[in-house]
């Protein structure tokens, strides 16, 4: 059998091994926060905002955002219906009502039009969700946000080094989130952080990720109000202070993967790649293969077409509305239609020209015999 190709891997070298080492071997007693402080102050410096906090998950730095924001029962917070569920999950476990719209057939990221079609009185925030390393239209949904009064939340999980118009992705809106699990270009194992230019909000959430604790509280063991527990250890910083100080290496990396699958398939008919403006940069998180209606290709030929290579692809994102806990809604049908003729191809930052002429061979393959 062939060699299996992963779908994602980190990249970890020498620095990382040489900062998680000592923090495991020193980072203790009045140096337990030593580089949980310096990520914070280094990733703040590198998106260009002003405030950070490092959390056990984008999830939780999602939940902390929203609950500082006061987002609870009887509010509706508008997102796109393709999406991981770690998007939704805070709204719902706030008592909120999350409010799924359909996406843009282009940049598979909210569409602005459906997301001001949803906005009611009841409607508090939206989430832009930048998908896969591409870029929501920010200018659209500012506008939005400063129309109808509303929160304006960026999960960028998957567009670390993405940037829109001289913008970072998650420098934008009233605050972001992102991830460093172990399949994201920068990664800690788990974790995640918080970043927002609103110094309110900051306390707000300092506070609740102490346990509620404020800044400035003298009393041991006092907290001031309930919060939560979303802290990062010192030792998951240390690697993402490794990984930060290699961050453009490894979005370079990444956008050398997606150019030469981009290569690979100039000529191939009826498909289409990550998108990038000319206004935009795209950090191509993950290169995915979209194939048009009539190309008679769907998700089922493909996931098959991979495993029989032993090629570990990955299926696009599910409608959540399709998902058993949410109530279906066909009427996005970008987000139902796209899902089922898509894949995510194999892209972490080392694979090799014929790992990916291996994954081009398959699709090539599929579209011989499927497209006359």
């Amino acid at each position: 059998m062939k060699n299996k190709i992963m779908y994602t891997k980190p990249s970890i070298g020498e620095l990382e091994i040489a900062y998680v080492t000592d923090a495991v071997t020193h980072g203790w007693g009045d140096k337990c926060y030593d580089y949980i402080n310096k990520l914070e102050r280094n990733f703040s410096e590198y998106l260009g905002v002003r405030y950070a906090i490092a959390t056990s998950s984008c999830t939780g730095a999602l939940h902390m955002g929203m609950a500082a924001l006061g987002i609870g029962p009887g509010d509706e917070v508008i997102l796109a219906d393709t999406n991981w569920i770690a998007s939704v999950v805070p709204v719902v476990h706030l008592g909120a009502t999350p409010v799924f719209v359909d996406i843009d057939p282009d940049n598979w990221c909210i569409s602005v039009q459906q997301a001001e079609r949803a906005i009611t009185s009841k409607t508090k925030a939206i989430i832009a969700v930048h998908l896969y390393g591409n870029l929501c239209d920010m200018d659209g949904l500012r506008q939005l946000a400063r129309t109808y009064g509303l929160a304006l939340i960026e999960d960028a999980a998957e567009a670390l080094g993405s940037e829109y118009k001289g913008n970072k992705a998650g420098s934008m809106g009233t605050f972001s989130a992102f991830s460093f699990h172990g399949t994201k270009t920068m990664t800690t194992g788990e974790g995640g952080i918080f970043a927002t230019n609103d110094e309110a909000l900051y306390q707000k959430v300092l506070t609740l990720s102490n346990h509620g604790r404020k800044t400035g509280q003298n009393k041991q063991f006092w907290p001031d109000e309930i919060g939560f527990k979303y802290k990062m250890s010192n030792i998951q910083a240390a690697l993402g202070c490794a990984q930060l100080e290699r961050i453009e290496e490894l979005i370079t990396a990444k956008r050398k993967v997606f150019h030469r699958y981009a290569e690979l398939m100039k000529g191939l008919p009826r498909i289409q790649l990550n998108p990038e403006s000319h206004e935009c940069v795209n950090s191509y998180w993950m290169p995915t293969v979209v194939f048009s209606e009539d190309s008679g290709i769907h998700q089922k030929q493909l996931q098959e077409a991979f495993l029989a290579e032993n090629i570990d692809a990955r299926v696009f994102f599910w409608p959540l509305s399709a998902l058993p806990m949410f109530k279906e809604n066909k009427s996005n049908t970008n987000a139902y239609s796209i899902c089922q003729r898509a894949m995510n191809l194999p892209s972490f930052v080392d694979i090799s020209m014929d790992e990916q002429k291996r994954v081009v061979a398959v699709l090539t393959e599929l579209i011989t015999k499927n497209i006359k």
